[in-house]
């Protein structure tokens, strides 16, 4: 039994980390629903992280002497995985996912490599035109430019 509970933390305290990651990523549906529930996990996910990580840390401890040598790799590995979660849970891990651009490349229409369908913003000032694609501005969703002697930042 206390191998399950030992087993169930672990799992606890991963979900708590991945259940928001797997939520919210870009071109992906999310439903209104499923953000605002990958939100309110991500607000208590440090508290409840460290609180389960504690229990398992407990329960590891209680079940060394028990287990064989053998077994003991697992606990270790458990405690490693849940550590991890925690500290992750700490972390805006969303930023790498969504991480500005740095210093955007520019190429004129006749050598832009974009389908017919992919969907594009457009910015035309004082005859200079900039397309930034909607795929490209989903991981970034800034972009400072200057466009026809003006400086702009277009989001998405």
């Amino acid at each position: 039994m206390p191998a399950l509970v030992f087993s169930v933390l672990v799992g606890f305290t991963l979900a708590l980390f991945l259940f928001p990651a797997l939520i919210i990523q870009p071109f992906k549906y999310q439903s209104p629903r499923g953000i605002a529930l990958a939100m309110a996990v991500r607000q208590v996910a440090p508290l409840w992280s460290l609180a389960s990580l504690a229990a398992a840390l407990l329960f590891a401890v209680m079940l060394w002497g028990r287990i064989g040598r053998w077994t003991r790799p697992l606990l270790v590995l458990g405690i490693v995985l849940a550590s991890a979660a925690t500290v992750m849970s700490r972390i805006d891990y969303f930023e790498w996912m969504f991480h500005p651009a740095g210093t955007p490349g520019f190429r004129s229409a006749d050598q832009a490599q974009l389908a017919p369908s992919e969907m594009v913003m457009a910015v035309n000032l004082n005859g200079d035109a900039r397309a930034y694609p909607i795929l490209e501005m989903a991981y970034h969703h800034i972009v400072n430019d200057t466009v026809g002697d003006v400086p702009i930042v277009v989001t998405y």
